[in-house]
């Protein structure tokens, strides 16, 4: 849609959540686009996708083709969550996403240290009022994670919940103004995230192309496993600033062998927080 597409994109499922975040960043809403809530700038996409599961799977998708971008983006997801003690208006990293419906697990690579706590949390379909003790609560993150994989490296890929809701003040007390003043407490620390975010995906942005392309001269790669491809060297270059090690082309008679290869090294970096 765009010559230069955004390089940052920011879910958001309420109205509410998206507001303090439009206000700092400066976004416009781009009138042109029907189906979702689209607010802009010429670095950062907000998306207010609509409560969950389905309707975040299709606002990711949907924005994703529409500003399609040759470079890995930065995808957040933005939102409150509930937990059973956890004080209302706390903010945390998710680094681990469970689906309750599914049973699905993702585990979102945090290869930088966080400015907050980090936490699980169990994606539901439907309002919660018993809550987990150990996990956060909501209604969008596994949607969000699993189609925004589709479109970038797990490394850019992340969610940030703020505590809404506990045993003591329950989900059925929260208000829109509430959530708005929730989220706006800490577009610091967002913003702080973006930036680290941003920086990791420059990283990657330089060190891709030149072995992807050599990669496909001399490899056969279905479309598919291009995606699959590029999602692996993008990995590396999050995880480690150096080249990748004993990569002799010549061991390998295709595409796939070469995926398989880059998948077990991928699988032995060790790294620390």
């Amino acid at each position: 849609m765009q010559q230069n597409p955004p390089k940052i994109f920011i879910y958001v499922a309420l109205p509410c959540e998206a507001k303090p975040l439009v206000k700092h960043f400066n976004l416009k809403k781009e009138t042109t686009i029907q189906p979702f809530a689209v607010y802009l700038n010429k670095e950062v996409c907000l998306t207010v996708t609509g409560l969950g599961k389905s309707a975040m799977a299709a606002g990711v998708a949907y924005t994703q083709a529409l500003f399609a971008a040759i470079n890995p983006p930065v995808l957040l997801n933005i939102g409150i969550a509930g937990h059973i003690d956890h004080t209302v208006g706390r903010l945390f990293l998710i680094d681990k996403i469970t689906d309750v419906d599914s049973r699905k697990n993702y585990y979102p690579p945090l290869v930088f240290t966080p400015s907050c706590c980090s936490a699980s949390i169990q994606t539901v379909s439907r309002p919660q009022l018993i809550y987990d003790p150990e996990h956060l609560c909501d209604m969008e993150a596994s949607a969000f994670y699993e189609t925004a994989v589709r479109f970038s490296t797990g490394e850019l890929i992340h969610c940030l919940k703020v505590i809404s809701d506990n045993e003591l003040s329950p989900a059925e007390n929260i208000q829109p103004k509430q959530v708005a003043a929730l989220i706006a407490a800490h577009v610091a620390a967002i913003e702080a995230l973006l930036t680290e975010l941003s920086r990791l995906a420059k990283l990657i942005t330089v060190q891709e192309p030149e072995l992807f392309a050599q990669l496909l001269q001399r490899y056969h790669f279905t479309a598919s496993e291009q995606g699959q491809l590029k999602k692996q060297l993008s990995r590396w270059a999050a995880l480690t600033e150096t080249p990748i090690p004993g990569l002799d082309q010549s061991l390998f008679r295709k595409g796939k062998e070469v995926l398989s290869w880059l998948d077990q090294h991928l699988s032995e970096i060790e790294f620390s927080l």
